[in-house]
């Protein structure tokens, strides 16, 4: 999703920020925007190839990268362990689950 021609449209001053899936950007043409100063810089949780990181992005001081963590937060634990009590809870009392999967196949 995000190539050569979407990188260049950020310009100059253009920052890219990846939370989502590392796979929607090409990280080869990122690395090279970003070494060229086509963009401004780019701000990572996740990557394409998972857990490699392109070595060239630790060398950049117009990166930030942090490891896929960006959905635990404190108050999202705390929603999800409840989440999973409650779950708990209804299975064992022969109730419905407060969320079931649904297979989409």
């Amino acid at each position: 999703m995000i190539n050569k021609q979407v990188l260049s449209a950020l310009g100059k001053e253009g920052v890219i920020v990846n939370i989502g899936r590392g796979a929607i950007i090409d990280e080869k043409e990122m690395v090279r925007c970003l070494m060229q100063g086509e963009i401004a810089g780019a701000g990572l949780d996740v990557f394409e190839t998972e857990p490699s990181v392109p070595k060239e992005f630790f060398a950049m001081d117009n990166v930030v990268l942090s490891p896929h963590r960006a959905v635990f937060t404190p108050e999202s634990l705390k929603d999800l362990s409840q989440l999973v009590v409650g779950n708990l809870e209804a299975f064992l009392s022969n109730k419905p689950l407060l969320s079931e999967y649904v297979d989409s196949e």
